[in-house]
């Protein structure tokens, strides 16, 4: 086992504080000192011999004037059985802000120091406890906007990323060793078995491309997509908002213009995460407030990602639409003809370049089904999400395998232009650093900083 070097401790809140909320709070401790600071704060009651991963009850009182802090429970998880191989201890007290921020101030008293953010998980990587892959994984299950983002991250904790990275790299390094046995003893060592070597090279550069197939549906999986609701005044946007997110997130009434600003809500469609904006109807207009929300919509409509352009099918395809239309025709857009109950569709005469039309009778919810349908259908023109996923790769190790890939499709190279061996070992070594990196093989404090700068403090 890896021998686990203690370093200084540090303390952090590890659970979300909200004030009035919340029945529970974790305070958390790691490092050298740990066990000594939970023993000087924390007062049991009855027997507490502090064995490992057992849990105990008592109070936190204050060392030198035995002031009563909390009722709490206490949980050690000693080196180098924790999550960060090194002592840990929780206390497990109510929730709020109070109770949480005097124990961490209590721990500081003690000597611990405030953690960074990502630290713990930090500790974990750099003590041999988790790979690179694993710790991003930890902040994608924090951070899943999906139950689908979260199996997947999930997944990647599990190693299922991890194992046919280190496998690739176990394989270039035992042929780098072939290449360079032969560079220097060659007279002593068969002949290379090149045809061999070319199959495996082929073969990595194959899952290579297999694992970087997967950047944009891990990306979508991650960050999701930001459709609006977009249309004049009264055409349906707010009631088609509620329906499709069950809820009474937009105020709905018979009066134009009654949405002033924004409405968001956040949907996931087939395990990808939707953020859909509820934008105010668009429309010339002296009223000075409704002109401001006129102006977000507009700013909303350019950040979006899709727009479901709305129309009233009682009145038809109008010359409001139309101007609406003429605005974001540029734009990848789903006509949605509302109120089909009250109205007849076929009478919408729509510009014929519109591709994508679905019809709602939202106030009946009526057409929900189909419009989530055609917003995947119009995704899947892009970027697509298999439900039956594993992997998911991130933009830095989507980076760092293209670096790989590239080198070893120079190391084909050299061997068809039978070039020396020496040159060989230049792209194979290339290869090989690109997908430690992956791990965290020869990886930079640099880019160790911005991976744990993403995380919250307790983690």
């Amino acid at each position: 086992m890896t021998k686990v070097i203690q370093q200084e401790t540090i303390v952090a809140i590890a659970s979300a504080v909200v004030p009035n909320q919340g029945s529970i709070g974790v305070v958390r401790l790691s490092g050298i000192n740990a066990l000594i600071i939970a023993q000087n704060i924390f007062s049991p009651q009855g027997k507490c011999n502090w064995e490992t991963h057992r849990i105990f009850y008592g109070y936190i009182k204050h060392p030198q004037t035995q002031q009563l802090i909390d009722e709490v429970l206490l949980l050690p998880m000693l080196s180098p059985r924790s999550y960060t191989r090194e002592d840990v201890i929780e206390f497990h007290c109510h929730g709020g802000i109070i109770p949480v921020q005097q124990i961490l101030e209590l721990c500081l008293e003690q000597g611990a120091r405030l953690a960074n953010t990502g630290e713990f998980t930090l500790r974990a990587f750099l003590n041999g406890r988790i790979d690179l892959t694993q710790a991003e994984s930890i902040a994608e299950i924090v951070g899943a906007k999906s139950a689908h983002a979260s199996q997947v991250a999930l997944a990647g904790l599990q190693g299922k990323l991890a194992q046919p990275i280190k496998n690739m790299r176990s394989n270039l390094l035992d042929i780098l060793a072939e290449v360079e046995a032969r560079i220097d003893f060659e007279d002593d060592l068969p002949p290379l078995n090149q045809k061999q070597i070319e199959i495996d090279i082929h073969q990595s550069l194959m899952q290579i491309q297999q694992i970087l197939a997967t950047k944009d549906q891990g990306e979508l999986l991650r960050s999701g997509i930001k459709v609006a609701i977009v249309g004049k005044p009264n055409v349906g946007k707010s009631s088609l908002l509620n329906a499709w997110s069950k809820s009474d997130r937009a105020i709905v009434t018979d009066l134009p213009g009654t949405t002033r600003d924004v409405v968001e809500s956040q949907l996931v469609v087939e395990g990808i995460p939707i953020q859909v904006l509820d934008t105010a109807g668009i429309r010339d207009t002296e009223d000075t407030v409704e002109k401001i929300g006129v102006e977000r919509s507009l700013k909303a409509v350019s950040q979006a990602d899709l727009i479901l352009l709305t129309v009233d099918a009682s009145q038809g395809w109008t010359t409001a639409d139309n101007e609406i239309y003429e605005q974001i025709r540029h734009l990848n857009l789903i006509l949605v003809i509302n109120k089909s109950d009250i109205g007849k569709v076929e009478k919408v005469v729509y510009p014929s370049d519109i591709k994508q039309v679905v019809t709602t009778a939202v106030a009946i919810n009526q057409g929900i089904e189909n419009l989530e349908k055609a917003i995947v259908k119009t995704i899947e023109t892009g970027k697509t999400i298999a439900q039956d996923l594993d992997i998911a790769i991130n933009q830095r190790q989507a980076a760092a395998l293209t670096r790989a890939k590239i080198a070893l499709t120079q190391v084909e190279e050299t061997i068809a232009n039978q070039l020396p061996l020496d040159f060989w070992t230049i792209d194979l070594r290339a290869s090989i650093q690109g997908l430690g990196e992956i791990t965290g093989e020869g990886v930079t404090e640099s880019v160790l900083d911005r991976i744990f700068s993403r995380f919250c403090i307790g983690k």
